[in-house]
């Protein structure tokens, strides 16, 4: 591939990006690395762990399910609402360390299928993201299936309140809109392109009845994972489930789903419901254009439509809704790599702007700035990924994570027309452009130059000097022109290096200043004179509009 289309790839499809990574894949085919990046790579820790400031041991509380105090239960229990931001920092540390596209698929499908932390017990959002990671690269129709009877979905969709003699609409109407087929442009009163709001009420008996259940005790035998939408007896459910037959519109070809009569029948009306949809054509070019626009770009031409999205579809379909061979179709493609064309203007590399996770996640990674060990220190490893990272970097730049503002998820992914331009408004680009200042210090400088500690801090001189990054680092060029390479998706032209190289890192000085600084540095130990210009370096370019996209 070269160094340049394996940096595009490896920032595409993972949230952790070395150069070394970079260095491997830039001599292999886009086939052979993309072996290693479409992996669900194992985590760090299998689950959560709990640790307080207090004496007492670090605690699991969600694995085996249903989930109780391990291995003993303490003598104190924290509010569930605790527990929560445990879940939710062991996530984002996983997320961190993940060498693959596993947590860029969980992300995907999070956003596809929306639920907030705050619906349900912290167990419960375990079970909900272990569903997304169990489905990240496996079957869409199975994990569509299954989202169905997850605890949290059925909460947060208000399915808890949709009975027979009650009717509650909304996970049937989300279901169709967001989780699978689709809306399209209304075509008439009450009639979209791709269902009418009588298959809405339809869906919405099939639906009757299935709610959460917190005791975790109804285990999935194929994920292995708690789920709801079961009955106690016979009894709840003629009392509960619409067991009619249900019959939808011509735009699901007028098909009509046998009404379950018992509880040990209901899987097969959901199952029919499913299938039912997932006959549609629209339901497979749905997930591709969202995969494109994840992956690729937001723009989506007549001639993407007709060149790339049905063709990947017809893909999914044939490959029975599995999701892998559609991702290594689509990321080896010359289109992915903006090569299918004569055009010299490049609108795919560097043509997307990271979101905040992006933008952390790859700046450490590619400096080596690591949080503490979760196994050797987990109440460090939360702390920095509670505040530092979730409430302040992610929150200030305008991204909740895991608390969705509403059902369509966060704006930057599905907001037409601009998409991740939603990244950048008026109070979000602080956070932004702050990140460097605060890694390079350690310090939370949002709240003022002498905010507290975060937690990490990239030591530059030492990263220089150490990590072998550079061939040369006691020569300028070489130096800029190497950290600009690896940093920026694109080669910039003579008058940026120049913009980089003399006015940022020089400040204007003869290139000899920096060797001889630099080799006292290497003789006295001391780094000042060496520390401002690096420093004044690496913030420029992570400040550059450059930086910001991938």
């Amino acid at each position: 591939m070269g160094r340049r289309r394996a940096a595009h790839l490896l920032r595409r499809t993972s949230y952790r990006f070395t150069k070394a990574k970079v260095d491997e894949m830039a001599g292999q085919t886009a086939a052979k690395a993309l072996e290693s990046l479409l992996l669900l790579h194992p985590l760090k820790a299998e689950q959560p762990i709990y640790k307080d400031n207090s004496t007492e041991p670090a605690r699991t509380w969600v694995l085996p399910a249903p989930g109780k105090w391990l291995p003993s239960d303490p003598p104190t229990v924290p509010q569930d609402f605790v527990l929560r931001r445990y879940v939710l920092t062991w996530w984002t540390n996983e997320a961190f360390l993940d060498p693959g596209i596993g947590h860029k698929m969980s992300m995907f499908f999070h956003q596809y299928m929306i639920t907030t932390a705050s619906t349900g017990p912290s167990a419960g959002f375990f079970d909900y993201l272990s569903l997304l990671r169990w489905g990240a690269l496996g079957n869409f129709k199975k994990l569509a299936t299954k989202i169905i009877r997850d605890n949290i979905m059925l909460r947060y969709l208000n399915n808890n309140t949709n009975t027979k003699n009650n009717p509650n609409e909304n996970f049937a109407r989300e279901y169709f809109e967001l989780l699978t087929i689709g809306k399209g442009p209304q075509v008439g009163p009450g009639d979209y392109t791709n269902y009418t709001e009588d298959d809405i009420v339809q869906a919405s008996k099939v639906l009757t009845g299935m709610r959460n259940r917190y005791d975790r005790i109804i285990i999935d035998s194929e994920t292995g994972i708690p789920q709801g939408g079961t009955y106690d007896n016979a009894t709840q459910f003629k009392n509960q489930h619409d067991t009619t037959n249900k019959k939808f519109s011509e735009k699901f070809q007028n098909t009509t789903i046998t009404g379950a009569q018992t509880p040990a029948t209901l899987w097969q009306e959901i199952d029919q419901f499913v299938t039912m949809i997932f006959k549609q054509p629209e339901t497979a070019r749905n997930l591709c254009r969202r995969l494109y626009r994840h992956f690729v770009g937001d723009k989506i031409t007549e001639e993407i439509e007709k060149d790339i999205i049905v063709p990947l579809s017809t893909l999914l379909v044939n490959s029975n809704f599995e999701i892998k061979p559609v991702l290594a179709k689509l990321l080896q493609s010359q289109h992915f790599f903006d090569a299918d064309d004569s055009s010299n203007k490049d609108e795919i590399v560097g043509g997307i702007i990271k979101s905040p996770l992006e933008l952390l996640y790859q700046s450490m990674s590619f400096f080596n700035v690591e949080p503490k060990d979760i196994l050797l220190d987990p109440l460090a490893n939360y702390n920095f990924y509670n505040r530092p990272v979730l409430q302040l970097i992610f929150g200030q730049a305008g991204f909740p994570l895991f608390f969705a503002p509403d059902v369509a998820g966060y704006p930057g992914y599905h907001q037409s027309p601009d998409f991740t331009h939603q990244w950048f408004n008026s109070s979000s680009i602080i956070a932004r452009y702050k990140l460097g200042e605060m890694l390079l210090t350690g310090r939370n400088t949002l709240n003022g130059p002498n905010g507290g500690l975060i937690g990490i801090k990239l030591d530059i001189v030492q990263w220089t000097k150490t990590s072998k990054f550079f061939s040369d680092p006691a020569d300028s060029y070489i130096l800029v022109k190497e950290l600009l390479e690896y940093m920026l998706p694109e080669a910039v032209d003579s008058n940026r290096f120049d913009y980089f190289y003399k006015s940022i890192f020089l400040d204007n000085l003869p290139p000899n200043d920096w060797t001889y600084e630099w080799q006292a540095y290497l003789t006295s130990g001391n780094a000042t004179e060496v520390r401002i210009p690096l420093e004044r370096l690496v913030k420029s370019i992570m400040y550059s509009p450059e930086y910001q996209t991938f």
